[in-house]
């Protein structure tokens, strides 16, 4: 029997995770064939103004991961070349789009989408905006795009500033740009929806995600800690990010608290994902939605574990946000979120930082076509002592990777690696 074919048994935190998604999903399809608005926001999109409005949204790039792992990427990308659109640029955020685009089939992923009543993005490029755009040029769905600002002055430790003196950390012409944006946006979602924005109710859920940041970030440093990795990074995935779309409300916070104190318990009684641990590694890149079994491929075989992907590592760090005004605070918490993963030096001391603390052995590094520092981090990763293999491929686009292949990559690169042990 293969690694790959193993039973194990889920995270707790996991599975609740994965369960309470498909009955989100499953209520907001109904609310929205009965004429309720809702948005379909990106990432990193200040999701929680929304949410102090009342509009239920879904993240785009949480779509695009169940088409992924549905196996329909392929599918729906072609549709998008047969309609003269590329369907080699930016998948991630596309697939949404060219599903969308694409003829509906009953086998569409837990039902399909609906049709959103307004998209929002934060336009990092000119392809994401022009992609934007198609929403409401083919499909009449309204468009807002928010500006994408950087800063001449960067802090290499931003982990330690951000959560108290992010005024210091970001710059305040940035947040002042994305506040006014926000400011804006406010009568814009009104008029779409019919909904009405809530200063009070921006404050609770301001405290609740702050609360929920805490949390994972205990989680995260447990896991740092612990002698040997107690719990699939496959499991962690889910169980961070799937209480992350829903950042502010008591169920996401009481989520982030549950993974802890499960992980605290597993910690507590020994247990390891690989008894023998030989290898740590760690995943920088986008989840590999359409193989996550690939992350536990290697524990029999090799002793190898990873240990570390960038979602509980952000939810830790990259979030949490304390302050007087709610909506600055906001902005704060938005307006540098692409920086903290992909800009140096903001992304590659983290990197290091979080590879050393986490005592990993080696990193695999998946670079996405659209990846503009990649060279960045894994140079300094490499100066710092610590083994790369880079990987180019995207992410939620299964026609990028053949699964057997990567493995064998992997795999004999891992056999370079000198035990830890």
């Amino acid at each position: 029997m293969s690694d790959r074919t193993l039973s194990r048994p889920r995270l707790g935190a996991a599975g609740d995770a994965l369960r309470h998604q498909r009955e989100w999903f499953a209520t907001l399809r109904g609310q929205a064939a009965q004429g309720r608005p809702f948005a379909l926001v990106n990432a990193d999109v200040p999701q929680e103004l929304l949410r102090a409005m009342d509009v239920p949204y879904v993240v785009n790039q949480w779509w695009s991961s169940i088409i992924s792992a549905k196996r329909m990427s392929g599918r729906y990308l072609e549709a998008l070349r047969e309609r003269g659109l590329p369907d080699d640029v930016e998948q991630y955020s596309a697939l949404p789009l060219a599903e969308a685009l694409s003829p509906r089939g009953d086998d569409a992923p837990w039902g399909g989408l609906p049709l959103p009543s307004v998209v929002i993005a934060d336009c990092s490029g000119d392809s994401l905006r022009r992609m934007f755009q198609l929403w409401e040029s083919e499909l009449g769905v309204a468009f807002l795009p928010l500006e994408s600002a950087a800063a001449e002055i960067v802090p290499a430790n931003w982990w330690e500033l951000m959560r108290h003196d992010w005024e210091t950390a970001i710059g305040s012409p940035r947040i002042d740009l994305l506040q006014l944006e926000l400011q804006g946006l406010v009568p814009r979602l009104e008029q779409l929806t019919g909904a009405r924005f809530s200063p009070e109710r921006l404050a609770r859920i301001m405290a609740l995600s702050n609360e929920q940041a805490e949390w994972n970030r205990r989680t995260r440093d447990l896991l740092a800690s612990a002698p040997r990795c107690p719990v699939p990074v496959n499991d962690v995935i889910p169980a961070v990010m799937i209480p992350q779309w829903h950042r502010g409300t008591p169920w996401a916070t009481a989520a982030a608290e549950s993974l802890y104190r499960e992980v605290s318990s597993l910690v507590a009684e020994g247990r390891a994902v690989v008894p023998r641990e030989r290898r740590r590694l760690m995943w920088i890149g986008r989840g590999l939605w359409f193989d996550m079994d690939f992350y536990r491929s290697f524990e029999q075989s090799h002793g190898a574990v990873f240990v570390w992907s960038m979602y509980l590592a952000l939810a830790a760090d990259a979030y949490a946000r304390y302050g007087d005004d709610p909506l600055r605070a906001l902005a704060a918490r938005f307006c540098a979120f692409r920086d903290q993963m992909y800009t140096p030096p903001w992304s590659v001391e983290w990197y290091t930082k979080e590879a050393r603390t986490h005592r990993v052995d080696g990193v695999v590094h998946l670079i996405s076509p659209d990846s503009r520092a990649s060279w960045f981090t894994t140079h300094a990763l490499r100066k710092a002592g610590i083994p790369v293999l880079e990987i180019r491929a995207d992410n939620a686009d299964g026609r990028s990777l053949d699964p057997a292949a990567l493995h064998d990559q992997v795999a004999r690169w891992i056999e370079s690696l000198p035990d830890h042990t």
